[in-house]
Order: C-alpha cells, then structure tokens, then sequence
C-alpha cells in the first residue's frame, strides 16, 4: 500500500509553448519524481503517451525511447512537438496528493493553471486537448464549456475547441493501437498529423 502523503507539490516544469503552437495537450500533474525518466511532460516509463506520438509520427512506438538508457529521448520529442507546433502543459500548478502516487483520483488542486492566459502566448493555438477526465473538467470549467465526453470537443464561444482523450496511462483500459486512433483525430482536425 502506498503512503498517504498531504505534501503540497508545485509543478517541476514550464510550460512547453514552441512558436506558431496550434493545439495545447495538457494533463493533470506529473507523477513522483521517482517515476521521472526525463525532466519534462509524460516522463514516467510506463505511460503510453510517447508511444502513442511514436506511433503517429514515425510508425514505430518505440521512436522516441532510448531503450539502451531506459528513458525517452527529450531532444527529439522537443524537436517534433516544435516542428508540428504542439504545446505541452498540466493543467494543475500545485497540488496535494492524497495517496502517495499519480491517481487523478487522489489529486487535490490547489491551484488550476491559467489556460486563459497561456493561450493568450500562443495566438495560433485554437485546440486544448486533455489527457483524461479531471483534466478535461478543469480545462472545461476555464473555457466555459461542458466537459465532452471520451474522444469528443466542445467549442468555446470564442472558438477554443477542447478535446478529451482517452488517458495514456496503461491503468487507462485500452489498447494502445485504439488510443492511437483517437489522438490521429484530433492532430489531424488541428492541423499537427497530415
């Protein structure tokens, strides 16, 4: 069993905000730092959301692990995020965890991030795509629109479109392929995957 922990924890990382950034993918918060293989957005081994963009961009769920060093390989994810011009935040700058581990479900927000204002940098940026439900609902409650369900957008009045993917947590119960699939969708309607 994990420990309970009420440590308050501040996000480790800017936001990842490239020129000319078309869609925003945001998740909760980054898990302990002991599951960290790099110092950046999904670094923990075991989630599929690297995969997931391997896949995507190069036909191969392993292009962005460096298997010989057991991490992701930072330079060339920071490369294709800026060449298809994908922003990377969370959409929590401070929380509490609960329980000792990454559960959405036992994350306390103490302090939302400021979707408003990050869009705000990044005028070309018209799609913020959550990694799962609490994100999708802190995203929804911002842009004023109700939290779409699994794989669906919402638009705001002022034409942000959100989107809620499926999590890319392996917890998430579907196969990696049909993960896939749904993120294909919506890069594609931002205009990031030919």
């Amino acid at each position: 069993m994990e420990n309970e922990s009420n440590d308050i924890e501040r996000h480790p990382w800017a936001p990842f905000m490239p020129a000319g950034a078309r869609v925003l993918i945001m998740g909760t918060f980054p898990p302990g730092q002991h599951r960290w293989s790099m110092d950046f957005y999904y670094p923990n081994p075991t989630n599929d959301f690297w995969r997931i963009m391997g896949l995507l961009y190069f036909a191969d769920k392993d292009a962005l692990w460096l298997a010989g060093e057991k991490r992701f390989n930072l330079e060339r994810i920071k490369a294709l995020l800026t060449e298809r011009g994908i922003a990377m935040s969370d959409t929590a700058r401070m929380v509490r965890r609960l329980r000792g581990n990454a559960s959405d479900k036992f994350l306390e927000i103490l302090e939302p991030t400021d979707i408003r204002a990050m869009l705000g940098h990044m005028p070309e940026c018209r799609h913020v795509v959550c990694t799962g439900e609490k994100a999708a609902a802190v995203a929804a409650e911002q842009l004023g629109v109700a939290v779409p369900k699994m794989g669906e957008c919402a638009t705001s009045g002022d034409g942000i479109t959100l989107w809620r993917m499926p999590s890319s947590s392996r917890a998430y119960p579907m196969a990696l392929p049909r993960k896939a699939e749904f993120y294909a969708r919506m890069l594609r309607a931002a205009g990031c995957l030919p």
